[in-house]
């Protein structure tokens, strides 16, 4: 949205609209006077719910560009960027340019000019729900609001793994990653399959971008527009988190794990994998007995990036490893009509397409201890939940648990596995 210099400098001549906000910047010493912090708040959350837009700071109301001292900068971009983080629910993440435009007596003068995407989520900041119109913010009418935020839940018809992610680009869909979803008698196109494999739709100005589902499938990086789909793994020294309290030796591992959803998966067995102990059994010939079955780890691991609310803003998967257990945490209720008891019995998703293109992941073959007959990540027939319940159990001895927590989140337990042998 006015990419280049003179495209910005056009836009400015012609005043503020649904999509241009100009804001003088003042300075009281060494602090920042205006735009004041709430203000600016509402005025990116405003864009935000409504069809994004750039606010320019260093232009005054009479369209003059009066600029930022050079010295400046780096301050006004921390101010806009904290105001942005804290002072909206959920954050927004807008995008900070600097750049430089001529003044009225042709002199170069620094600007920033900070992009608010159109979002997947409605925010709140200290004015309330508020959107623009025109050239400026107003709040929602209730009916409006409940509207908005039907459009931007789950519960619209078009599922939120299927909803276009404001602002990415196709490009940021890895080839070698798309190519894996293709079959030997798939003749389409690039753009063809995308549509096919829902992970690129038309937006509402018809430009083709990337759904939550191709990138989370198909990007290197899709933390960049979604940051909170991710697993966040700590492997603990004990039985609890509070035995440590302000012990700063309490965890022995921690990992934010990244990447698209299958090299999260193998990012997380890893962890598993070198944080787990091995014994080794005091029977004739040595055999070694891990605490968990990695089978059952990896079923567990593919169900939660597969079945997790996406829509919850700032939530993550959480995998905790304590000396006598392991927990996996899931955002989201369950979906539909399925209750933890019937978990093992019945089959639901709320990820239509992320479910899809699992199902036609390749396995990995780098996960040490994995043992699978199935050549893809998952295999649609709800057998996930009955493998995990059935291998922990035959070698810890104790049944997995499954917990929904305050209706917003759902926790596995699994319990580690205590052989009669030599810890190694």
């Amino acid at each position: 949205m006015f990419d280049t210099a003179q495209e910005l400098l056009d836009k400015i001549r012609l005043g503020e609209d649904n999509f241009l906000e100009l804001k003088e910047v003042t300075f009281s010493e060494k602090k920042i006077k205006g735009p004041h912090p709430d203000g600016l708040a509402d005025e990116m959350a405003a864009f935000a719910n409504a069809r994004g837009g750039v606010i320019v700071l260093g232009v005054d109301d009479h369209r003059e560009i009066v600029g930022i001292p050079p010295d400046r900068l780096d301050d006004v971009e921390r101010y806009v960027v904290e105001i942005a983080r804290d002072r909206i629910t959920p954050p927004i993440y807008p995008i900070v340019e600097r750049l430089e435009l001529p003044a009225s007596d042709g002199s170069l003068r620094p600007v920033i000019r900070t992009e608010i995407p159109r979002s997947l989520f409605v925010h709140r900041s200290p004015g309330g729900y508020l959107h623009r119109v025109g050239s400026s913010r107003r709040e929602m009418e209730p009916e409006y609001l409940a509207r908005l935020f039907q459009q931007r839940s789950q519960s619209r018809i078009i599922r939120f793994d299927e909803q276009v992610v404001p602002e990415a680009e196709l490009a940021e869909l890895d080839n070698a990653l798309v190519d894996r979803f293709r079959t030997r008698q798939t003749q389409d196109d690039r753009t063809t399959l995308l549509q096919k494999l829902a992970m690129a739709r038309f937006d509402e100005r018809e430009i083709l971008r990337p759904t939550v589902a191709g990138l989370l499938m198909g990007s290197r990086n899709p933390q960049h527009h979604l940051p909170h789909a991710m697993i966040q793994a700590v492997a603990y020294r004990g039985s609890e988190v509070a035995e440590h309290v302000g012990d700063v030796s309490y965890q022995l591992d921690a990992r934010d794990i990244k990447g698209p959803l299958d090299a999260q998966v193998v990012g997380a067995c890893n962890f598993l994998l070198r944080n787990q102990k091995v014994a080794a059994s005091k029977d004739v010939g040595r055999k070694d007995i891990p605490q968990y079955d990695m089978t059952a780890a990896f079923e567990a691991l593919v169900n939660a990036v597969a079945h997790r609310d996406y829509s919850m803003s700032g939530a993550r998967i959480r995998l905790r490893m304590f000396s006598n257990r392991l927990e996996l945490y899931s955002p989201g209720a369950l979906p539909n009509t399925m209750t933890v008891d019937s978990l093992p019995f019945r089959q639901a998703s709320r990820n239509e397409a992320i479910t899809s293109l699992l199902a036609k992941c390749p396995v990995p073959d780098d996960i040490n201890g994995l043992n699978t007959s199935r050549a893809t990540m998952m295999d649609r027939r709800g057998e996930g939940v009955a493998i995990i319940m059935e291998r922990s159990e035959q070698l810890s001895g104790r049944r997995p648990v499954y917990e929904m927590l305050d209706d917003s989140e759902l926790r596995l337990t699994i319990f580690a596995a205590n052989p009669q042998g030599n810890p190694e």
